[in-house]
């Protein structure tokens, strides 16, 4: 997939260029894999479509945090490392809840501004807990041996075919993602449909599904305590960096206030149903997976 190319591909480009494991990890592909997301909202906002980029974060967190993580935990019971339970989880709650109060009444840039800070501010407090010492005890997979199992064999590829694959996946990832946005342009004309219900249904399931796909195979590969963090850092990215971005472009737009109201609650409520999962046992089973799918398939049609 493109999105996966151009992540790992710049991923394993920087630790070949000297850059930290640690901050690999948390900028390259903690939040690489909301690449998708960020440039579908950025070109919708630049269109004036401010409620597909807005519909887009809605979409995409509850996506992530009900098919994404449904499906992965109903293959194989989802570990979930104590570190992104008192660090990762926390922030992503956080970040959400500053988005939805962000965008009551239309994202001005003086809010997305502060939004664009928060996210400098999780990325700084990230990267330092990043750089502690492990712990003694196995309470999950270090972020330097995350990076291990994401970059694997590319650690060895020609420089040349990183470059490649980097470059080629930027290319796809910035057709795919322009493609999504007239197609759902074009679809809420044409249907008189709301900005809002695209964004939050077309383009954020649309942009979900590369990251299904990926936390499946982990899931298949038993590298499952990978998922929760990534989906997690995922979500905070998309609030507040996605969010940010689509308010610096297209700020001040009226939004449809479904989408302020039910979809920002529909969102904080499922982060709140799967962060109560994971932290009672740290780990999800197939019932609580079962229960967040259900409630994928019925928030699906009611959006």
């Amino acid at each position: 997939m493109a999105a996966d190319a151009l992540v790992l591909g710049s991923s394993a480009l920087a630790e070949r260029a000297g850059v930290p494991p640690v901050v690999v990890g948390v900028v390259l592909i903690g939040f690489g894999t909301s690449t998708p997301e960020l440039l579908a909202a950025g070109l919708a906002a630049a269109a004036g479509s401010g409620g597909i980029a807005v519909g887009t974060v809605i979409g995409s967190n509850i996506a992530n945090l009900t098919l994404v993580l449904g499906a992965t935990a109903l293959i194989a019971p989802v570990a979930v490392p104590a570190r992104v339970i008192r660090r990762e989880i926390p922030l992503a709650l956080a970040a959400c809840a500053a988005f939805g109060l962000a965008v009551q009444g239309g994202l001005s840039r003086l809010e997305a501004v502060a939004l664009l800070t928060g996210l400098g501010g999780c990325l700084l407090l990230l990267l330092r807990w990043a750089r502690r010492p492990a712990p003694a005890t196995p309470d999950g997979a270090t972020l330097p041996r995350e990076v291990d199992v994401l970059l694997g064999e590319r650690r060895t590829a020609p420089t040349r075919l990183l470059l490649l694959r980097a470059g080629l996946g930027l290319l796809g990832t910035l057709a795919g993602a322009q493609g999504l946005v007239w197609g759902a342009i074009g679809l809420a004309h044409r249907l008189a449909l709301s900005d809002g219900f695209v964004g939050v249904v077309v383009v954020a399931v649309g942009t979900s599904l590369p990251e299904m796909v990926t936390a499946i195979q982990a899931a298949r590969r038993g590298e499952s305590e990978l998922i929760v963090g990534n989906l997690m850092g995922s979500n905070l990215f998309n609030a507040l960096g996605v969010g940010g971005l689509a308010g610096m472009i297209g700020a001040g737009g009226p939004l449809d206030p479904r989408l302020t109201s039910s979809g920002v609650l529909t969102m904080l409520a499922t982060s709140a149903l799967a962060a109560g999962f994971l932290t009672r046992g740290l780990r999800m089973v197939r019932w609580e997976a079962a229960i967040l799918l259900t409630a994928f398939a019925i928030w699906l049609p009611l959006s």
